[in-house]
């Protein structure tokens, strides 16, 4: 059976769609429209029910999916056993610079050190870029902030968000509150004039920038607030009160982006470790009274 067309399957059920398959395997419609009929023809049964504006799996196209995946995955455990590692492999991987910086020094080496030959392309870009970049077929895996529900993206874990400034700042005392916030079209942003807004506060956009040093230099100085993860407060600011008077925030979620396309070991394999990295980050850590009982419980 044509690993081609298997791959063309898949990237058409994990996508939701011929047009998004077609972009993220570099290919035409019409020609993943061929490739799907030519695998239908085979099996002499048929995969995917076409609607004018969705793709659905048949019972067959349900049954068959997980052992399409199988076939990809063996096929590339194969090559590896035999020594016929594909040194031109190269991973597309976008991520924000925040999370850059919070999850990929712990990635990064042990990954080369499985899969040296395996070449990683770092975009670091806000959420929503990387993630229309990824559906155009421009990169292979995305982790980011969730803006809204997408075929492609798989919830990894909450990420507690806080107020954050210089402990020299009086917030409760300004009025409009400076802001220092990413551009338009970032997810923290949108929710800090939200919020503001609703809870009647008077602020302003005093300090804007697209990297977390940006941001990060507008706090440290006591220049503005702004809106962090709770674990990438910068050295000398603090997470703000509830006698700052604002209103509370609603956690992130971290989403892993894949695109249907991919299916090799590397790509899984990094995806795996990205994940678990995540998971780990932001597991809660223990308070000191279940430090102090699990020791007693150690006597």
């Amino acid at each position: 059976m044509d690993i081609e067309l298997l791959r063309t399957f898949v990237a058409v059920a994990e996508s939701g769609g011929f047009s998004a398959a077609a972009k993220s395997l570099n290919r035409t419609q019409s020609a993943v429209s061929l490739q799907i009929k030519r695998l239908e023809d085979q099996l002499n049964d048929s995969l995917l029910q076409r609607t004018s504006r969705s793709v659905a799996l048949t019972p067959a196209g349900a049954t068959f999916l997980p052992y399409a995946r199988r076939m990809l995955r063996l096929q590339e455990e194969a090559q590896l056993a035999v020594g016929q590692r594909n040194s031109s492999e190269t991973i597309r991987f976008g991520i924000t610079d925040e999370q850059a910086q919070a999850y990929l020094p712990n990635i990064l080496a042990p990954f080369t050190e499985t899969f040296p030959d395996v070449q990683i392309e770092i975009t670091c870009d806000q959420s929503t870029e990387l993630v229309a970049a990824l559906q155009d077929g421009l990169l292979d895996m995305v982790l980011c902030i969730r803006h809204r529900a997408t075929p492609t993206g798989t919830p990894v874990a909450t990420q507690p968000l806080v107020w954050v400034a210089s402990p020299d700042l009086k917030v409760n005392r300004m009025n409009p509150i400076p802001l220092a916030l990413n551009p338009e079209g970032c997810v923290y942003r949108a929710q800090a004039l939200s919020l503001l807004s609703k809870a009647g506060k008077r602020w302003r956009i005093a300090w804007t920038s697209q990297s977390p040093t940006g941001i990060n230099l507008a706090l440290t100085a006591g220049l503005a607030v702004s809106i962090k993860a709770d674990r990438s407060i910068p050295e000398g600011c603090i997470a703000l009160e509830d006698t700052a008077g604002l209103p509370p925030l609603k956690p992130a979620v971290v989403e892993l982006h894949r695109s249907p396309a991919g299916t090799s070991l590397a790509l899984d394999t990094l995806a795996d470790m990205i994940a678990d990295t995540v998971v780990q980050h932001h597991a809660p850590s223990p308070s000191v009274t279940e430090t102090a009982s699990a020791a007693d419980n150690r006597k």
